[in-house]
């Protein structure tokens, strides 16, 4: 017999050649290939759990599967301002954890206030501008102390005022949204509240709106009207679209919030209704399996009964592509940045960013 190199060599196409090693070796790759091949496919029609999912498909346990065009907002009262964080800080933290955007609050003290000056406000735009992140709106508490529909004349009138310094504040800022709580018939957490009827509440909130309407329009800044379940006032999408369009005005639309209206309804069937008119959101997370009917009852995003599929759903059809911005009135007592940072990545997984 002659004597075999074992490195003999097997010609292979193109002149190039391969050991009879590695060819036994390729082989037996191409066995166990098939093998591994056959068993998931069994194991796929018997319903086994080693399936994977076909690549480029995005797993809608973990994300929506499409990628919507609405970019993330979070709420100042998110960060625990100005205690423990400056508005630098919350600016900073927001752009770290990946928002597009920040709505802040106008109070009667802090650095957005009637003390501050438009040098003051010009400043907080540049900040914002300088860490790049946007300011996707302006919103109050004071609206409840000094409602615009308020029997107490004094009241109404300071809410008035209030709502026009806002206005200026936004308009110096570059901020075009500003959310605006039309009025009340009552306020479950205050006291100091008189009820108001129906009939009354409308024709008063009508009024104020209407003073704000021409300087909004001369400033470029858009009033949007809230809706608030528990305040009694405009309490479908109907009752909303008729007192916004009854202003006649672009610059009067909708600032719609998920949660104020889940205790009976459910947002994803006030999204067509509202329509185009819709031109800022609060995401609220809300469980319907709580029986506690005051601010505690919202949670952190997707720790809730909201269908979050299906809003986007219905937001999408309808064109959206604002801010969605998550309000939340109690930041953590402690690790705070947590929250920022849990709601950043569940917006993520609602607008199938992940």
């Amino acid at each position: 017999m002659k004597n075999e190199n074992r490195n003999h060599c097997v010609p292979l196409a193109q002149n190039r050649t391969v050991s009879r090693r590695d060819a036994i070796i390729a082989g037996l790759t191409a066995t166990g290939i098939a093998a591994a091949a056959s068993t998931n496919a069994q194991e796929s029609q018997a319903g086994g759990s080693r399936q994977t999912p076909v690549t480029g498909a995005k797993d809608d346990r973990k994300s929506s599967p499409r990628r919507f065009r609405a970019k993330k907002s979070i709420n100042q009262w998110a960060f625990p301002y100005p205690d423990r964080m400056s508005l630098k800080e919350c600016f900073q933290l927001a752009k770290d954890a990946g928002f597009d955007g920040i709505e802040l609050n106008y109070d009667l003290d802090n650095d957005l206030s009637p003390k501050a000056s438009a040098k003051d406000l010009v400043a907080i735009r540049q900040m914002a501008d300088d860490i790049g992140i946007e300011i996707s709106g302006l919103c109050s508490f004071l609206f409840w102390p000094y409602p615009l529909s308020s029997l107490d004349s004094s009241k109404r009138n300071r809410g008035i005022e209030l709502a026009g310094l806002m206005a200026d504040a936004a308009a110096t800022m570059r901020v075009e949204n500003l959310l605006v709580v039309p009025g009340a018939v009552h306020i479950p957490w205050r006291d100091d509240h008189t009820p108001v009827p129906n009939d009354k509440c409308e024709s008063l909130a009508r009024e104020a709106v209407g003073k704000l309407v021409g300087g909004a329009e001369k400033k470029g800044v858009s009033l949007n009207m809230e809706n608030i379940f528990f305040n009694g006032f405009l309490m479908t999408p109907m009752e909303m679209n008729d007192f916004v369009d009854s202003f006649g005005s672009d610059h009067v639309q909708v600032h719609f919030d998920t949660g104020n209206i889940s205790m009976f309804q459910f947002a994803e069937h006030w999204v067509p209704i509202l329509g185009k008119r819709t031109k800022n959101i609060h995401f609220k997370e809300y469980t319907k399996k709580g029986t506690d009917y005051s601010l505690e009852t919202f949670r952190p995003l997707l720790d809730g009964t909201t269908n979050w599929p299906a809003v986007m759903d219905e937001l999408d059809k309808v064109g959206y592509d604002g801010y969605v911005t998550f309000e939340y009135f109690h930041p953590y007592p402690h690790y705070p940045e947590a929250l920022i940072y849990q709601t950043s990545d569940s917006l993520d997984r609602i607008l199938g960013r992940v």
